[in-house]
């Protein structure tokens, strides 16, 4: 499991603080200059409720590093399933 933010490490958000104050067991990782979520095409320049960001994306990769599943949330808001990343999950 890894964690990627499309955020500055000094960003609006404070992801450096926000870790300190809630640590997480796996890696997190800062997109700080977005080469990550455009490679994913998960990018989102410019909407209602986002701006120079990413979409909420879920991948689940098999030991490959093939994406067997891939959710894109529509807004900033929407979150892959649950139940359907455990199912993903269970089918590799």
């Amino acid at each position: 499991l890894v964690y990627i933010a499309a955020e500055k490490r000094h960003g609006v958000f404070r992801p450096e603080k926000f870790l300190a104050e809630h640590p997480v067991s796996h890696p997190f990782l800062l997109d700080e200059d977005r080469k990550v979520t455009k490679a994913y095409g998960v990018y989102h320049a410019f909407g209602a409720d986002a701006f120079n960001t990413a979409r909420p994306a879920t991948f689940v990769a098999d030991r490959a590093g093939i994406a067997r599943f891939i959710y894109v949330g529509q807004d900033q808001r929407d979150r892959a399933p649950v139940e359907e990343v455990l199912q993903a999950l269970k089918r590799l």
